[in-house]
């Protein structure tokens, strides 16, 4: 009967080095990405959402001034074109996703 050899204690789990895995890289980007170079990337990508996203803003800042200068009418109004605002936002995010589905797709 073998004997078994002696037994060496693995390497304590660091949290701040991941594993290696042969053939698989975390990062799909070779270097990190800073915030603007994102924002950009992504505005190119689907640029109908960052327009989105000012009417949005365009439209809530508008519609709180008329309703602190009591345009009662004008505020009601661009509450609705705030609505469709985000539904039109919400569209071109879910356009974009099915885009890059579609691309990803062999």
């Amino acid at each position: 009967m073998a004997t078994p050899g002696p037994v060496t204690p693995e390497a304590p789990f660091e949290p701040t080095r991941p594993p290696v895995i042969e053939g698989f890289s975390p990062s799909v980007y070779s270097t990190p990405e800073s915030f603007k170079e994102k924002f950009l990337r992504k505005t190119r990508e689907n640029p109908m959402v960052p327009i989105g996203c000012l009417g949005t803003a365009a439209a809530l800042t508008y519609g709180l001034y008329c309703f602190h200068r009591g345009q009662s009418q004008r505020s009601q109004l661009m509450m609705r074109t705030r609505i469709a605002a985000q539904g039109f936002t919400i569209a071109a995010i879910l356009l974009g996703l099915a885009a890059s589905a579609m691309k990803s797709r062999p």
